[in-house]
């Protein structure tokens, strides 16, 4: 299955990620431990990974090389960045309701 052929709306299995991603079971286990990554299942047997999973993997993967990061140190990296993205959309949405509200003035 190539990635052009993944449902990116539904879910890939762990066998399915590591084929996709790369990288060998283990990191993936790792990354799940430091939440880089979230399954749904409660064992890798059952685990299920949404496509954003392969994403979140690249930029785990380019966090660690790049900068010589830990898995935590990635896991923390990762979510800052993610934080800093959904405030800036908040800021963007919060302009545009203002600019909306002086106008209808």
């Amino acid at each position: 299955m190539s990635l052009n052929e993944i449902d990116v709306t539904g879910y890939l299995s762990l066998t399915e990620l590591t084929e996709h991603s790369g990288i060998p079971v283990e990191t993936v286990i790792s990354m799940v431990q430091y939440t880089i990554i979230q399954p749904k299942g409660h064992s890798p047997e059952t685990w299920e990974f949404s496509f954003k999973a392969l994403s979140r993997i690249q930029k785990a993967l380019r966090l660690q090389h790049d900068l010589e990061l830990s898995l935590s140190d990635v896991a923390m990296t990762l979510d800052l960045v993610e934080e800093v993205d959904r405030l800036k959309a908040e800021i963007a949405r919060l302009e545009h309701f203002v600019k909306l509200h002086e106008t209808a003035n």
